[in-house]
Parts: structure tokens; sequence; C-alpha cells
């Protein structure tokens, strides 16, 4: 215990700040999610059904591709290994053919929160922490709709390689897309008695 709370004093003070706010974010958000959101789903819902959508208009609008419909229904499936029973979801059929099933915990949020939250956590002015959000926010967002457009285009002409981009490739690119702009927010981070550059 000693040995922890020496190693703890060693760490420099705008880091420990940093990771103290980020605890306290990360705890905070769980149990909002667990006692309030998940159930409610006033979060999970509209962006649910605005990835769905959105990536069925884009297909039908701005592809090659057309006849995507979506749906929203509520029922019992499988996410991976895992049953989801009463589940929420957005399907996206082609020519009335099941291609994507869009499940809350596929909407992007957590991935959201978790730019969100370092956003916060890092020292930086209130209104570009606001213009970093907003921007990042929709960037994410922008980048999961083409994750859900890639995967329905490999289930159509290359199916051998969905569950290789479904479980690896296109997260990669996503969380990829957010260290990089985590990256570019804190080319410049300024403390209270000093300043840091990166990069």
């Amino acid at each position: 215990m000693l040995n922890f709370k020496e190693s703890l004093k060693n760490i420099p003070k705008p880091i420990r700040l940093f990771l103290g706010k980020a605890l306290l974010f990360f705890v905070v958000w769980k149990l909002a999610y667990g006692f309030y959101f998940s159930h409610t789903k006033v979060l999970d819902y509209p962006l649910t059904k605005h990835v769905g959508e959105a990536s069925t208009y884009l297909l039908n609008n701005f592809s090659p591709m057309s006849g995507f419909t979506v749906e929203r229904t509520v029922g019992t499936f499988y996410i991976g290994e895992e049953l989801v029973e009463g589940g929420v979801s957005s399907q996206i059929f082609h020519n009335d053919y099941l291609v994507l099933h869009i499940a809350d915990n596929c909407n992007g949020l957590e991935l959201l929160v978790l730019f969100i939250g370092f956003i916060i956590c890092m020292p930086s002015s209130f209104w570009r922490k606001v213009l970093y959000i907003v921007i990042g926010c929709i960037i994410i967002d922008f980048v999961n709709i083409l994750r859900c457009m890639g995967l329905i285009y490999l289930r159509e002409y290359y199916h051998a390689y969905f569950d290789f981009a479904h479980h690896y490739l296109f997260k990669a690119a996503v969380y990829t897309c957010t260290f990089l702009m985590w990256m570019y927010f804190s080319r410049k981070i300024s403390f209270k008695n000093e300043n840091l550059q990166v990069g």
C-alpha cells in the first residue's frame, strides 16, 4: 500500500488531476447509464434510429446500390455470443432481405461518451472544448454510419470478409479516428502553472 502511495506521488500533479477527473467521469457515467439511461433509452433509442436511417438514406441516394429500408424492432436477438431479450434495434433490409442488424450497443454511444469525457477532463478553455466536442461527435457519428454502410457492402458483395471487418477492421478504423482527434486536441494543452505542448 505504501509503495502504491509513493508511486502515486511520483506521477506529476497535472497527470494525477486528469486521471482523477477521468475516473470520476467514468464512474458517474456508468452509474447514470446503469440506473437510468439503459432503461429509459432516451439516448440509445434516437441514436440507433438515426444511424439506421442515415445509413439507409446514404445507401439509397449516394451509392450505386438502392432498395434499402430500415425498421425499428423490439425482440430477442444475438449480439455475438450474447443473447439480448427485449432488445431494441434498427434492422436494415435490402429488397426485403435483412442485411444488417444495428443494436443499441453498436450505435456509437459509448465511443461518443469516451470522446467527450477525454475532452472534458483535459485542461483547455471552455469554448475550445465545446467546439471539439461538437465537431468530434459529428465526425464519430459519420464514421460510424460509414462503418455500417461498409458492413452492408461487404455483406452483399464480399461476405467472406464481413466478420473480420465487423469485429476488427472497422472497429480499429473508428477508434483510430477518435484517437487522432484526441491527439489533435492535445497538441497544446495548458495547465495552471505550466504549458505542455504535444507534437
